[in-house]
Parts: structure tokens; sequence; C-alpha cells
């Protein structure tokens, strides 16, 4: 493409539609990668596609603002299409609200990304500040909204290992630095082609940018743990008992639900005691798999201890409990047969606008469902619970998406993780498949073997390596049993923590305030040199801003020298 026509598609109004275009093109193929589609590799190709919109390859760098608006847009052509189950029974506002809202921090990312563009490795620095966004993502407002970190859509592709190391964080990180390197690749090239010289070293930058997240990952997948490791061996099942109907209202036939799960789980003691299936040493149901309190209800306590005594092990029962003070807990209780209720974990990170609702009063203006969200109260512990000599633990649904869930529990001895959890609310979507995913990351993340229990499915045995030993369709009554490990060995990222996520946000911010500086300084110089021409510089527009202008003329320069390690 001739200069001329590069001018011509990148300035003006034409350029500005265009980049538009491309950055709701750049979040779509992000949001593409993510399952249940097996296309993990396209999440770096639209960072990187991102990244060229975001530093001026083609042309001037935007604006700071232009890059917050470029980002927004890809924010929207990543989470719109990735959330639609948040409406699919409450209307399409709540949807396109958090959709709307999330895509702020991405955003954010598009302003931080033009900022430090122009320095060295800058590859790096945009990497880093989509870690830095992607954390305030998840912890702010309400307690964030983890959903769609670039972690959860590597659950098949080959950065999942570096979960092992650094947790989802450093995976994000990784998908994030592969497509800042590629569209620094692109842009050397680019540059060759035009005649710059001296570009081998930004080449060369680029491909180390682009290729060291892959081939570390690549080297840690020999040192996964498999299924034949661990302590000692157990065998689990979960039970999938499915609901009566789909949406909000699957929970009118509370008893029938449980039911679903009681028979089931005897269907599948007739088959040990037939010899068609292995005795198990613990059995796992969904959440919600008795929303009768069975602390309160005797025939729920009755039903379940029939359950246990049955299949003759101890089960982890998801039920909501309600307390003295008219609030409920979503728990999961170990219920050992003839024994009845032992130790309890109480979700601890409940889900706003669906558990609780924030300014319930403000809200139900926007939907008639507002009244309809719950009263639950967050819980306490370590997240661990004790059955049949087992450290199992427990991050029940919504808190799979969370760090420092399994963080905890696993640093508090659990053997065995497990994830409890109930679709039945958002139908026949993605979400099942994407929540899947988290629980495969976590399971590399942690060393250890994870059992999902879905009420209407997924439900699913995982492999410490994040690999699938069974795996039930949804909306059928299942069963699945498994021998898996128990392990007691951490992984670094286990012992690590938030460590590596903290490191690499605060090497975005010194990222940031060095360009913050670096910035004010140009613009000073500029405005001196202006002032000293003033006579031949008066009247002059400056449609970029002094800043802009400065990186655009170095960016000028750089094509001119062929170096262009800064993308």
């Amino acid at each position: 493409m001739s200069g001329s026509t590069t001018a011509r598609w990148t300035t003006g109004r034409r350029g500005v539609l265009v980049r538009s275009v491309l950055s709701v093109a750049a979040g779509f193929l992000v949001f593409a990668g993510f399952p249940p589609r097996p296309l993990w590799f396209l999440a770096p190709v639209g960072i990187a596609l991102l990244t060229l919109v975001l530093t001026g390859a083609g042309g001037a760098a935007p604006r700071l603002r232009a890059g917050f608006g470029y980002g927004y847009l890809a924010g929207l052509g990543f989470l719109v299409p990735l959330l639609p189950w948040i409406g699919v029974f409450v209307g399409a506002l709540p949807w396109l609200a958090l959709a709307a809202v999330e895509s702020l921090f991405i955003g954010l990312f598009g302003l931080l990304a033009v900022l430090v563009s122009r320095l060295r490795w800058a590859p790096l620095w945009i990497a880093a500040c989509w870690s830095l966004t992607e954390w305030l993502r998840a912890s702010v407002p309400f307690g964030g909204f983890p959903w769609g970190r670039l972690a959860f859509g590597q659950s098949e592709g080959w950065f999942l290992p570096l979960a092992s190391i650094g947790g989802s964080p450093l995976v994000s990180f990784a998908v994030a630095l592969t497509g800042a390197g590629l569209a620094s690749v692109a842009v050397t090239v680019r540059a060759r082609a035009g005649g710059a010289t001296n570009w081998v070293r930004s080449l060369a930058g680029g491909l180390v940018a682009a290729l060291a997240a892959t081939v570390v990952s690549l080297a840690l997948w020999p040192a996964l743990p498999g299924m034949d490791s661990g302590d000692r061996t157990i065998t689990v099942a979960a039970i999938q008992g499915s609901v009566p109907k789909l949406g909000l209202d699957f929970n009118d036939q509370r008893k029938r639900v449980l039911d679903n799960h009681v028979n089931r789980t005897l269907e599948l003691a007739d088959d040990v005691a037939s010899g068609a299936a292995p005795q198990p040493d613990l059995v796992v149901w969904p959440e919600n798999a008795s929303d009768i309190d069975p602390l309160r209800n005797a025939d729920a306590a009755a039903d379940i201890s029939r359950a246990s005594e049955a299949i003759g092990a101890p089960i982890l029962v998801g039920a909501v409990l309600v307390n003295s003070d008219r609030t409920t807990t979503n728990s999961v209780i170990v219920w050992d047969g003839d024994a009845g209720p032992q130790e309890r974990h109480d979700k601890k990170i409940i889900q706003p606008f669906g558990e609780y609702l924030p300014y319930r009063g403000f809200f139900r203006h926007f939907s008639s469902y507002a009244d309809r969200a719950g009263n639950f109260v967050p819980g306490d512990g370590d997240g661990v619970v004790h059955a049949n000599g087992i450290a199992v633990g427990v991050a029940t649904c919504y808190e799979v998406a969370f760090d420092r869930a399994f963080e905890q529990s696993v640093r508090s001895g659990a053997e065995l993780l497990a994830v409890p959890t109930n679709n039945a609310t958002f139908g026949d979507t993605e979400m099942t498949y994407q929540q899947l995913a988290m629980s495969k990351v976590r399971a590399v993340e942690h060393g250890r073997a994870v059992v999902v229990a879905a009420t209407s499915g997924v439900s699913a045995i995982i492999g410490p390596d994040g690999s699938t030993v069974a795996e039930t369709p949804l909306f059928v009554p299942a069963a699945l049993v498994s021998q898996v490990p128990l392990s007691t060995g951490t992984t670094l990222a286990s012992r690590l923590g938030p460590i590596p996520e903290i490191l690499l946000c605060l090497g975005a911010v010194a990222a940031v305030a060095f360009a913050v500086v670096q910035r004010r300084r140009t613009v000073r110089t500029l405005s001196h040199s202006s002032t000293e021409k003033a006579p031949a510089d008066a009247g002059r527009e400056d449609p970029h801003g002094i800043g802009d202008r400065f990186r655009a003329e170095r960016g000028t320069e750089r094509t001119d020298s062929g170096d262009h390690s800064d993308v």
C-alpha cells in the first residue's frame, strides 16, 4: 500500500471509521477464542489488531481520548457476544448494561496503551497495562467481575501451563504480550517493505515478545502432573440430577430438584452394588441440589441421609440455608449417612444482582426482576471441608472466577478441588462452557484434580493438567465416576498467590508514570520551541495535540531510520 493510500485511509473521518471497525473486530476475535469454540489462538490475534489501532500503525498515533474510545469499542466487540447469558431470562438491558460498564476497563487499556506505546520495549508495557486493567475489572465495582479474563479462553491452548507458575494473571499477560509482539513484528515488516534500514533489532525484539510465552509454556507441558500423580488415589462421583425446567423459576419445584439428585444417587448405588460402577469414596452434588433447607426440613434431611447411606459415602450437598435473621447462605454441607450434616462451606464471594442486589431501590427502576434477586450473605472460613478423610477445597459456582477462592483453600491443605454449580438459570447458553474453562485453568494453577458438579450440566472431572477426564451433556441426569489423585504438594503459582499479578500491575504503573513524565517534558520542549518560532508558526492548527504530534513525528523519524522497537 502506497504512502498516499495509507494516509487516505488512516486520517480524517474515514480513518476514524476504519479504526473503529477494526477495534470492534479485534474485540470480536478475542471473543471467538473463548469456549466452546477451540479457537484460543484468535485471542492474541485480536490483541495484536487492537494494538495496531492504538499505536497508530500506518499513520499518527491516536490521541489519548481516542485510544479510550477505540479500546471501549473493542470491549463491546468482546463482551457483548460473550455475556448474552446474563439476559437470557431477564431481558437484554442487564446484559447490555453489564457489557457497557465492563467495557470501560478495556477503554482504559486503550488509553494506557497509547500512552506507553512510544516507550522502549513497548509490547511489554502494553501487555502489563492489560494486566492492570484486567485486575481492576476483577476488583471493582461490587467486588469485580473477572468473567472474560484472557486466561479463561486458553483452557485448550498452549499457554495453559503458565498457570502453574503465575496463575491466571500470567496466562492473560502471556496472551497480551504475544498479541503486542505480533503487532510489533507487523509494523517492522511493513517498515522494511517501505525501505527502512536498521530493522533487524526491531524485528528481533518483536519476535521475542511474540514467542517468549509460547516457548516457556511449551517447555512446561511435560512437567504438568497427570492423573497418575499425587500422594494417593480415590474414587469420586459427580451427580447431575438436572432440573424440571430452566430459567429463574427452576426452583419453584424445589422438591423435584432434590428428588432428581437423590434418585440419580440411588441409581448409582445400584450400579455399585451390581459391580457395574466402582465404590466412590466421595460424592459431589451441585449447587442448589437442595433449595429446601435440610437443617430445618426433616424430610429433606431424611432423603439426603438415605442417598448417602445407599451409596456408602459422604455427599457434598449444595443447599440454601435460612438464617435466623431470614437471610440465606449458599452452602455446601458434608452429609455423612445417618450421622447427618458435618462440616460446611458457606459461599464467600456472592454474586451481585443475583444472590444479592446492591442499591435495590435504585435498580428496581430498570428491571422488573430486581426484587427477585436473593438476600444471601457471604460466609467465611478457608474454603476447605473434610469428608471421609479427604480435604476438599470448595469454590461454589461464581467463586471459581476469582483467584483468591482456591488460593486460600490449597494453602489450607485442600487435596482435591470441587466446583458445585447451578447453570439452570442461564439456559442453553455458552455460560456453562465458559465456567468449565475456568475450572481447567484452576486445575493447572494448583496442580489438583477438579470435580465440577452442575445441576443441569456441564458436569466434568478434570485432571491436574487441565485435561477433561469425563464430561456430561447438558440437561441429562447423569453420574460421573472416576479415580482422581489427591495432592498435598503445591505449584509455584499456589505458593506465590497474588505476587505475579502485583508485579505486573506495578510494572504497568511505573511505565505509565514514566510515559506521563516524558509526555510533559515533550510538551514543554515543543511549547518553548513554538514560542521562539512564533512568527513562522502563528495560526497553525495542531489537530492531534502537541504531545500526539510529537509522537507522530517520532514515529516518522523511526520509519526513516528503521527503528521500530517501540511498535
